[in-house]
């Protein structure tokens, strides 16, 4: 609000009154300058797309990539693996240990990815990989073993290749022998007899089945029932080329026990 003084003056009437001065009292706006001191805890960040001052708009930079990462990408006939240099170092004298070391025997290309060449079976590679992951020879049911064998051959990793080779001969004698077959014998005997019978039996002959034929006489004082005793042995596949098949009375015999 403006104030105004009148003071009189000397040569003149009390109404020629002079303004001595005229003073304005203004309202001051008054700006703080920018400090330049930073707080603990903020962080200057920039403000209408200007970058701050006094501190950096920027995100710390990533860390680099550490040199000789754990991890190994491998491209085995357009099919990706990724696994540990570990995994791949179980064998020292295989193909893959080798390649982990970069050894300059092996002339081993990199695709685009980084990932190393090696121009094989895809479908293979699985239990090869699996194997030494944890040391198990597992085979899908959809896989040759010859096949896994071949890959294990080629990739040098010798306990392996003796665990495929034991399971092929395994197979293979078991398709030989063929399924188990028994020869069946019925023997009668009184119920007195029974312990005595199975007791004094041959080895390789075991009890099958006890029938009772339902009859039964006087012996003195005492009734006597019948039974038939059901046993069985197993039988080579052939003997001179004649395969030995249950008489039709065992099987008989042994249908009807199973019904009572």
């Amino acid at each position: 609000m403006a104030e105004l003084h009148i003071e009189p003056s000397g040569t003149g009437p009390m109404d020629q009154t002079e303004a001595r001065s005229l003073r304005h009292a203004s309202p001051t706006l008054a700006v703080p300058p920018r400090s330049a001191v930073s707080i603990p805890g903020l962080v200057a960040r920039p403000t209408f797309g200007f970058p701050a001052r006094g501190g950096s708009a920027s995100s710390p930079p990533e860390a680099p990539e550490k040199p000789g990462s754990r991890w190994v990408r491998l491209n085995v006939g357009g099919t990706y693996f990724v696994t540990t240099k570990q995994t791949l170092c179980r064998d020292p004298k295989s193909f893959l240990y080798r390649l982990c070391q970069d050894d300059p025997d092996l002339d081993s290309d990199k695709d685009e990815t980084g990932a190393y060449l090696i121009d094989r079976d895809p479908t293979y590679f699985g239990p090869i990989l699996n194997y030494l992951r944890h040391g198990k020879l597992i085979i899908n049911k959809d896989l040759a073993e010859e096949g896994v064998l071949e890959e294990a051959e080629f990739y040098n990793i010798a306990t392996l290749v003796r665990l495929v080779k034991e399971r092929i001969r395994d197979n293979e004698n078991r398709t030989s022998q063929g399924p188990v077959k028994h020869v069946y014998r019925v023997l009668q005997c009184q119920e007195e007899e029974l312990t005595q019978m199975v007791s004094t039996m041959s080895d390789g002959w075991k009890f099958e089945q006890l029938i009772s034929i339902g009859s039964s006489y006087n012996y003195g004082n005492e009734d006597q029932a019948e039974f038939l005793c059901v046993v069985s042995r197993e039988l080579n596949n052939s003997t001179n080329g004649l395969v030995i098949e249950p008489t039709e009375k065992a099987k008989i015999l042994q249908e009807r026990g199973s019904r009572m």
